[in-house]
């Protein structure tokens, strides 16, 4: 019998008045940290499930389904062994990776978070330990390239200090063309 009902009976047989009880939810320990080998499947599965959903409206499905966790995987664990000024880092809860980012210089190569694990913080939190790497690395500011059609991220590096400056890139992905929109800002960027 539960807990709670256990104690509303016994308080009821002695005659006082039951007090509801609560139970709490466990704790998320939410983190960011340098990426392992360990931790390239759980990339892969992040990058394919973010292109799957935020970015199927400007990716052609061939360019989506080309994009399978075991590849992915190998190229993940070829980037994070690799020698050179890159970071890549993974954000968790509870152990479990929620997403990464990756960068070199003065740009954020990418910063991806799971659909299930976003609003959380991760992406801030992921950009907030980036741009603390690029600054020990001597950059001040730093630029990350956005999909035009992208509306979750054009709010999020607006947020965090990031303004589009004109510039634009296109790459061709079959009979569709993927615009991007480059944002500049400060590496002085804060946890939000």
């Amino acid at each position: 019998m539960p807990r709670s009902i256990v104690r509303s009976r016994a308080a009821h047989q002695n005659g006082r008045r039951a007090l509801p009880t609560t139970v709490q939810p466990p704790v998320s320990v939410a983190a960011v940290r340098d990426a392992a080998v360990a931790d390239a499947a759980a990339m892969a599965a992040v990058q394919r499930d973010v292109w799957r959903t935020a970015y199927a409206e400007f990716l052609p499905p061939e360019v989506l389904e080309a994009l399978t966790v075991s590849t992915a995987t190998a190229a993940w664990e070829r980037a994070v062994t690799a020698a050179g000024d890159a970071h890549l880092v993974v954000s968790t809860e509870n152990d479990e990776v929620t997403g990464f980012a990756a960068g070199a210089g003065a740009e954020v190569a990418t910063l991806l978070v799971a659909p299930r694990w976003t609003r959380r913080g991760h992406g801030g939190r992921l950009l907030g330990t980036l741009a603390e790497r690029l600054r020990a690395d001597g950059a001040e500011r730093a630029q990350v390239w956005v999909a035009e059609g992208d509306v979750a991220a054009r709010g999020f590096f607006p947020r965090h200090g990031f303004r589009a400056d004109g510039a634009v890139r296109t790459s061709h992905h079959g009979a569709r063309v993927l615009r991007e929109l480059r944002h500049v800002g400060s590496l002085e960027v804060g946890w939000r």
